[in-house]
């Protein structure tokens, strides 16, 4: 078998990808027509929102959408700094104070519990995500938002076609977010998707995301400026085909992720991605493991080198945003030493993502969980204790 370099990602791309990207290469319309318009449609169908509005990015997207709820400077939202994506930082970007809850330590998303803690008369929104695509405890956050006026926001980056409690991701919230860049199982490079049923919501997403060329002639002067953050022609063109293949690609994923499980069936000491009680389907973004307390960061790090040495491409699958410098330095309004968030600290320590592609196959998996079980044993951790 070739193990020169098993990638932690891989986009598939065919012929119906290339005939829709050279369809708008040879049209006179690269951006602002009928691909964008295609590929909400298709997505909002997909997903079962009414409506579906494309964007530049999943931040973007957030930032656009945090302005029209007419959240800004002295707002807080509440959310987890546990997250691939860095959709929380809309929050900052928009000028409003990100307020980090801790998180359920095996779903790795925002704890209801945890987030309660946080709510201050300061507080607009929550926004929380389907972490590596486990649907977070839906039920429970409404509860929490509707009990006191708050917006929720469903950050679903990371997650394409998981369902809870019947529901699919995506339904959630107020609204929700997609983001489409690498490693999402819908892949476009770049760019993004809000979803809603607000229709008066959806205008005011409409008029912030960008100037179309119909208002090219219009001489008014709009009351708010909106962000070029809409998506380009091309980039819709290959989203529209990447969506026609979706569910196939999603199964063919699941097949992956069960060809994991059972390698991982006899390892000690590492933990197998997490389904929790009310979720039906998870489609994880990437097969995410926990290391055992015994392993520290630095120990998972070195255990990454030596992946790497044997030509498996894997990643921490988080730093979690209240370690980094820009919020360490925001005062404690914001970042937090390490402590503070005891299970986002054990998870940011010990979060592994392994590859999780369509181009893998057995033998592949086999020698990934393997090498895993090898550089587990050279590090010296042995059997961990949860």
């Amino acid at each position: 078998m070739d193990v020169e370099q098993i990638s932690l990602f891989e986009p598939d791309c065919g012929a119906r990808d290339l005939e829709l990207v050279a369809a708008v290469l040879q049209s006179a319309r690269w951006g602002d027509g009928p691909m964008v318009e295609a590929f909400e449609t298709a997505f909002a169908h997909w997903v079962g929102r009414k409506y579906a509005l494309a964007v530049a990015s999943g931040t973007l997207g957030t930032w656009v959408a945090l302005r029209a709820l007419g959240i800004g400077p002295g707002d807080e939202v509440i959310c987890t700094s546990h997250t691939w994506h860095q959709v929380a930082q809309a929050i900052t970007l928009c000028g409003a104070t990100p307020v980090f809850a801790d998180i359920n330590y095996w779903a790795g998303s925002l704890s209801p519990e945890k987030a309660a803690l946080k709510i201050t008369p300061r507080s607009r929104a929550i926004l929380a995500g389907n972490t590596n695509g486990h649907p977070a405890a839906w039920a429970p956050l409404r509860a929490l938002a509707e009990a006191h006026g708050l917006t929720l926001i469903e950050d679903s980056s990371e997650a394409l076609g998981s369902r809870y409690q019947g529901q699919q991701v995506g339904t959630f919230g107020a609204l929700s977010v997609f983001d489409f860049s690498a490693p999402s199982a819908l892949c476009t490079g770049e760019g993004g998707m809000l979803v809603t049923d607000d229709l008066a919501l959806l205008h005011e997403l409409r008029y912030l995301r960008q100037r179309r060329l119909a208002d090219r002639s219009s001489v008014s002067v709009g009351a708010r400026v909106p962000l070029q953050a809409g998506m380009s022609e091309l980039t819709a063109a290959l989203g529209l085909s990447q969506l026609s293949g979706l569910d196939d690609r999603l199964q063919a994923r699941r097949q992956v992720v069960s060809w994991y499980h059972e390698q991982m069936q006899s390892f000690e000491g590492v933990k197998p991605p997490y389904i929790g009680e009310q979720v039906d389907e998870v489609h994880w973004m990437l097969y995410v493991v926990h290391l055992g307390k015994r392993f520290s960061g630095s120990a998972r790090a070195q255990m990454m080198d030596d992946l790497r040495a044997c030509g498996v491409e894997t990643a921490a699958y988080s730093h979690p945003l209240h370690q980094q410098f820009y919020y360490m330095q925001a005062g404690d309004a914001i970042g937090r030493q390490r402590g503070a968030l005891l299970d986002t600290d054990r998870i940011g320590d010990r979060a592994l993502a392994l590859p999780l592609h369509t181009q893998l196959d057995e033998a592949q998996v086999q020698y990934i969980v393997k090498t895993l079980k090898d550089t587990a044993t050279n590090v010296g951790a042995g059997a961990a204790i949860y």
